[in-house]
């Protein structure tokens, strides 16, 4: 027997970390619904947070991109060419991130029944191959000029388009992680640390034009492939964070909580298995709970909503939960006998 997974986000303003008990006071003080507009209601707010961090950072890194641009075009610093490349591909991984939020936000089919957040978990693989493609140019690049070396000029104009790089990264960086782990979306985060490595490679490339002005005109390309190494180091970051999400990884932390809320639940006599896992930005769960075996149905029944609730309040982006209450067994029992073949 399973308790109801209503899929519901809390709309009150208390904080869930802080244990069950301080949660419930406030829960009672600041009453609070969970009705299924409010769920929609609520993912929308998520999904429209998301949109407006990418947009807002699209613009900025754009116009550093458009400024570090053109500043190449006439001075010939492949490590500039290399930091704009890098600067272009963390500026366009927003297109696949907003589709992924709008996906995000149509509601379950009987196709799809747990929705479309998964959208933004391919949208983490499409930027992990926009990282890997920036890698590839800028390696190129700076091999090449290494082959081929050429004057680099308008030192200062370089020195100053790297400066505006690491700048309008670390904003965007900024921005970008702390509204993704707002709203619990991998992607976002992964999307802002990626442009934070951007600013530093920025920095880089003033080493690369400081070493040019002091007569060493192989510091350019050399920057150029310091930044590569730092791109695939962004890379490995990036893919290993994508692809534990794709393999429904989630933080023990947040397993531990659950498992303390649930604890915690008057008639949860134990706890048995608790599994998490992300869908986009919001978190599942499904859990066994051990109950009183002389409990009526409908009491049963009870102590798994309220079990439900107490995960509600302990974990801030659990969107549902599947809470299944099992009888304590007795001296030689086994409750599950008939499913032993098909486990």
């Amino acid at each position: 027997m399973s308790a109801h997974a209503h899929e519901h986000e809390h709309g009150h303003g208390h904080e869930h970390g802080r244990g069950v008990g301080r949660g419930r006071l406030l829960h009672a003080l600041r009453p609070h619904s969970h009705e299924p507009a409010d769920k929609v209601d609520s993912a929308m707010e998520a999904s429209g947070q998301g949109m407006r961090a990418l947009w807002i950072s699209l613009a900025g890194l754009g116009a550093t991109t458009v400024l570090q641009a053109v500043v190449y075009a006439f001075t010939g610093s492949v490590a500039l060419l290399g930091d704009t490349l890098h600067n272009a591909a963390d500026a366009l991984t927003a297109v696949p991130l907003a589709i992924a939020f709008l996906l995000g936000r149509r509601p379950p089919t009987r196709r799809y029944t747990y929705g479309y957040g998964r959208a933004e978990d391919l949208a983490g693989v499409v930027i992990v191959l926009a990282i890997a493609a920036s890698a590839l140019a800028a390696g190129y690049a700076a091999v090449h000029r290494l082959a081929h070396p050429q004057p680099v000029e308008h030192l200062a104009a370089v020195a100053g388009a790297a400066a505006i790089g690491f700048a309008g990264n670390e904003l965007v960086a900024r921005y970008r992680i702390r509204v993704g782990r707002r709203i619990g979306s991998a992607a976002l985060v992964a999307d802002g640390l990626h442009a934070r490595t951007d600013g530093f490679a920025s920095l880089a490339v003033l080493l690369g034009a400081a070493g040019v002005a002091l007569g060493a005109p192989w510091a350019d390309p050399v920057v150029g492939l310091l930044i590569t190494g730092a791109i695939l180091v962004v890379l490995w970051q990036t893919a290993r964070e994508v692809g534990r999400r794709l393999m429904d990884a989630v933080d023990p932390t947040l397993v531990d909580r659950a498992e303390a809320a649930l604890s915690s639940t008057p008639g949860v006599l134990a706890v048995g298995d608790v599994r998490l896992r992300w869908i986009g930005h919001r978190l599942r769960a499904e859990c066994d709970v051990v109950v009183d075996p002389t409990s009526t149905v409908v009491r049963a029944h009870q102590v798994a909503v309220e079990a439900e609730h107490s995960l509600m309040h302990a974990l801030p982006r659990l969107s549902g939960a599947l809470v299944h209450p099992d009888p304590e067994p007795r001296h030689g029992e086994d409750h599950h006998a008939s499913l032993a073949d098909h486990r």
